[in-house]
């Protein structure tokens, strides 16, 4: 069995070799909710960059390759690959600096920010191209909303479903499938959040693209403003997703061309991700003995919540979320 500490080592000797025996210092740069680990390798002459550790029994790294690639076609800023060992998992990457959106946004600064963001998110949708991303089908996204009743009503709130709420939760999950199946499909990062974004030249940077997929349009707008870790205002929510409306139409995305009809796909679209990551975050805290990300549960059950209550087909949602809280 080989230990963390083992492949640090194993990283070391191979960027070593890499870098061509110039001297670096390296430390931790980020933490991630997956097993990858990132290192900030940094030279003796202020060079830096970025390594990655990515198990290979527990991650693949060809899809990380891949959609960097793609993004980069796309004109969007994420990290150039600078070398690869695929077999034992250690990326070296393009260092795209410290300043997330997460820790950057302000009152004053997250209209141009998220004015950058979409206009980012538009470029990297209309270089969507078939056969070259995984679908966001029936399967997945089913397998997505099943970690809500499965890590977060089981195990995390220890509560057994009769047949009548389980039930109702199928019927919400056939609502949200429709709804997201019957929406054009684009390239979707998946984590399109301020947490995965830089602040940087060109803005943004985008990180963690790895889980990248053909599939909804609202998918990555709704990330973007009903984010895991920050909470905006339904007016600022609203008027963002407007403008990113607006310019998705005039570069000829296949935007539905009814405000209100894409709106009301973009909330539910959201509430298929907002199960999905309570589920998430409560299987991270007894699988893998991360516990912090239980804190942000209470925003996810909020954003639920104020969902189901502004329309009446996801009424029965708002009955078991009651139940639980």
């Amino acid at each position: 069995m080989i230990h963390a500490d083992d492949r640090r080592a194993s990283l070391e000797r191979w960027l070593a070799a890499r870098l061509k025996g110039a001297r670096f210092s390296l430390a931790p740069a980020s933490e991630d909710a997956s097993f990858r680990r990132y290192f900030r390798a940094t030279l003796e002459d202020g060079t830096r960059y970025i390594a990655m550790d990515a198990p290979p029994d527990k991650e693949d790294c060809r899809p990380f390759v891949h959609v960097a690639g793609l993004l980069a076609a796309a004109g969007v800023n994420a990290p150039r690959i600078h070398a690869q060992d695929l077999g034992a998992g250690f990326l070296l990457l393009a260092d795209l600096g410290t300043r997330t959106y997460l820790d950057e946004l302000n009152d004053a600064n997250a209209a141009a920010l998220f004015g950058d963001a979409t206009d980012a998110l538009v470029r990297w949708q209309l270089a969507t191209r078939p056969g070259e991303l995984p679908p966001y089908d029936e399967a997945l996204l089913r397998r997505e909303m099943n970690l809500f009743p499965e890590w977060y009503v089981a195990r995390h709130r220890g509560i057994s479903w009769d047949e009548s709420r389980r039930n109702s939760m199928a019927q919400i999950f056939r609502l949200l499938v429709d709804s997201a199946l019957a929406q054009p499909r684009v390239y979707v990062h998946r984590d399109y959040m301020p947490r995965n974004l830089m602040v940087c030249e060109p803005n943004p940077g985008v990180l963690d693209f790895q889980d990248a997929v053909l599939g909804p349009i609202t998918y990555d707008v709704v990330s973007l403003f009903r984010d895991a870790f920050l909470s905006w205002d339904e007016a600022r929510v609203l008027d963002w997703s407007v403008r990113y409306w607006e310019k998705a139409k005039s570069a000829g995305l296949p935007v539905d061309p009814d405000f209100g009809e894409f709106w009301r796909a973009l909330e539910w679209m959201g509430l298929q991700r907002h199960l999905k990551v309570l589920g998430i975050f409560a299987r991270i805290n007894y699988r893998d003995g991360k516990p912090k990300y239980l804190a942000d549960t209470p925003r996810f059950i909020a954003y639920a919540r104020a969902v189901a209550q502004r329309y009446v087909a996801l009424a029965p949602l708002l009955k078991l979320l009651d139940d639980l809280e």
